[in-house]
């Protein structure tokens, strides 16, 4: 690919040893500073692509920002941030994740000093560049990772991604370069980014390609309530041995009681969902990476591109209401090519949802069967 001798120094020392296909197919238009459109499975690699590409572009004379990432949750922010170091850590990269919960001050000292990539939340890094602690007239390249969920018309913090992903863009000059990843990549999101891309590479997988090769995926009908799945989980808890597993839950209020639950029946697991603080997500992640908690119950906050390396099993205790989010909840498990289960809890009325996810993704999710056990083993 011919990239430069410090970052390949880098590449290899993070453990990287053969780009996976979409690397091999999105690098080299991003080191030629391309506007890239580029959807891959989760956990095949896409961070690992436009930090490659970018970092190769930086000039390491100039300290002020060359590239801004955007992502759309503080988890994947810092996850990213952690690439991008270590990954440059040969050039001598100057580069911070910009997100909330940070204490304000210090991120802005650090941006006026000088950082050459930055990683951040779309509400935070628009703040950051609105104060003038952010400078853009050097940036080069603009990524968005998850672009489907940034381009989305819903309102998050402070206004919708969309609207702050606008605001950031008119701030840059007018050659930079965008850069657009995700899992899925629905037919609107592709129409908006011809507003703000020239020409872009296009690196697009059909959607029957799209459900993760190497997990099975299986469903536990549980009968006509709710409340049987409770019942159905502490079951398969008892039936096999999970080391770690993430299940997730329709709701801040379905996730804080099925925590509970758990919990008093002795299970050590940990909760996730946007109404936490920083400093709460950092200590329920670290607990969970480390095996300190052996099941994560989460809301869709953490259904994008968390990389936890161990967790084989996935459970879907609730559906999740957009579908376009069930690839990115199941690519939880098996990531980078690992195989992995998910399991989907239904009612009698969950069936049709069920179905509706089979055919929008062309796949096929069968009963589970009894010898589970040995597939998540």
């Amino acid at each position: 690919m011919g990239l430069r001798d410090d970052l390949l120094r880098g590449i290899y020392a993070y453990g990287f040893e053969r780009p996976t296909p979409i690397q091999q197919r999105a690098i080299k238009p991003l080191c030629a500073v391309r506007d890239t459109l580029a959807q891959a499975q989760s956990g095949q690699g896409k961070t690992g692509a436009f930090t490659i590409g970018t970092l190769h572009t930086l000039d390491l004379n100039e300290r002020d920002c060359q590239v801004i990432i955007l992502s759309n949750t503080r988890e994947l922010a810092k996850q990213t941030a952690e690439v991008v170091a270590g990954l440059g850590q040969y050039m001598n990269v100057s580069s911070m994740a910009c997100i909330g919960g940070q204490a304000m001050r210090e991120s802005m000292e650090a941006l006026r000093r000088g950082v050459q990539v930055v990683v951040g939340t779309p509400g935070r890094v628009l703040h950051m560049i609105t104060n003038g602690a952010l400078r853009t007239g050097r940036v080069h390249y603009l990524i968005l990772d998850e672009a489907d969920e940034m381009l989305k018309e819903e309102r998050g913090e402070g206004g919708s991604f969309k609207d702050q992903v606008h605001s950031i863009f008119d701030t840059l000059p007018p050659s930079v370069a965008v850069g657009l990843f995700s899992a899925t990549m629905p037919d609107e999101v592709v129409a908006l980014s011809n507003k703000f891309m020239r020409e872009p590479i296009r690196i697009l997988v059909k959607r029957e390609a799209v459900t993760l090769a190497g997990i099975k995926q299986f469903y536990i009908h549980v009968g006509d309530r709710e409340e049987f799945k409770l019942e159905v989980l502490l079951d398969l808890y008892e039936t096999i041995t999970i080391t770690q597993a993430i299940v997730f839950a329709s709701s801040r209020k379905r996730v804080e009681w099925l925590a509970a639950q758990l919990n008093e029946h002795d299970f050590a697991c940990s909760q996730m969902h946007a109404d936490l603080d920083q400093r709460e997500r950092q200590a329920t992640m670290r607990a969970f990476k480390t095996g300190a908690t052996r099941i994560l119950i989460s809301t869709d906050v953490l259904a994008r591109g968390i990389d936890v390396q161990q967790v084989s099993l996935v459970i879907n205790f609730d559906l999740p209401r957009d579908r376009e989010n069930y690839i990115h909840r199941i690519g939880r498990a098996g990531r980078n090519g690992r195989k992995g289960v998910a399991v989907n809890f239904i009612t009698t009325d969950d069936v049709r949802a069920l179905r509706e996810i089979e055919r929008f993704y062309s796949t096929e999710i069968d009963e589970m069967p009894k010898n589970i056990a040995e597939m998540i083993g």
